[in-house]
């Protein structure tokens, strides 16, 4: 018997993709949309698994609100990497299973380890 959690958050924030031909290798901005997926197999006695309160606070405390991605992480910003580097930053925390970055409404990616 296992539960998935979900939690959901936002960011603003600006990027260009290096070694990228077409228009997005320009600077441009997004409202980035994060969801965090947590696996739990046992409940507390009130009904929990983990408190979203606890998942959320974690990934507000990551997420780069208002900054030009480039300047502040050593990797190209694509989606696919920061779905990365943000389940590297949960992982420690929580038994995260995935993390989904959507840079547009259909335009998502999602990192998880193989199994």
């Amino acid at each position: 018997m296992s539960w998935i959690l979900k939690v959901r958050d936002r960011f603003h924030a600006a990027h260009y993709l290096r070694e990228y031909k077409g228009k997005c290798e320009r600077v441009h901005g997004h409202t980035f949309h994060v969801e965090v997926r947590v696996l739990v197999k046992e409940l507390d006695k009130t009904g929990i698994g983990i408190d979203f309160t606890e998942i959320k606070k974690a990934l507000t405390t990551i997420l780069p609100d208002h900054t030009l991605l480039n300047e502040i992480y050593d990797f190209n910003p694509t989606a696919e990497n920061l779905a990365r580097h943000m389940y590297l930053e949960l992982k420690p925390l929580f038994p995260v299973q995935s993390i989904t970055v959507w840079e547009s409404e259909d335009a998502s990616a999602t990192y998880s380890e193989d199994p």
